[in-house]
């Protein structure tokens, strides 16, 4: 799921400020403590590989994020695509990898235990 920041509703509108609310944009009661990320991609870094041997082949940790700049799909089972452009809020759910389609940096929000479990796969993958 993702939303470009004109789509999230205006909640407060008032002179110097402005604020813009989602509701209902995933759901974290199932998981513990939250992990806050900064990836940077390069253009073109497709991460499928790298998630082999995880679930599925896909990560299945949900993020919560934002692109601060460039463009970065998400591929999901059966073939669908999400493309998150500069300024976009996004949600994906387990069952994912990512590819950026240029330079692009992005922060997130995950699961910290199962988002380390993905990225502790994927650095063993990168030293193999």
């Amino acid at each position: 799921m993702r939303i470009a920041k004109e789509d999230v509703p205006v909640m407060i509108d008032v002179p110097g400020a402005k604020a813009r609310q989602q509701t209902d944009f995933g759901d974290v009661s199932a998981y513990g403590k939250m992990g806050a990320e900064y990836f940077s991609f390069g253009s073109g870094t497709d991460i499928t590989e790298l998630l082999h041997g995880l679930e599925g082949d896909r990560c299945q940790c949900p993020h919560w994020g934002y692109v601060i700049k460039g463009a970065i799909t998400a591929l999901y089972d059966g073939g669908e695509q999400e493309t998150s452009h500069t300024g976009d809020l996004f949600y994906w759910p387990p069952g994912h990898s990512v590819r950026a389609e240029e330079d692009t940096d992005i922060v997130m929000f995950s699961p910290q235990k199962e988002h380390s479990e993905v990225i502790q796969h994927i650095l063993r993958k990168v030293k193999s």
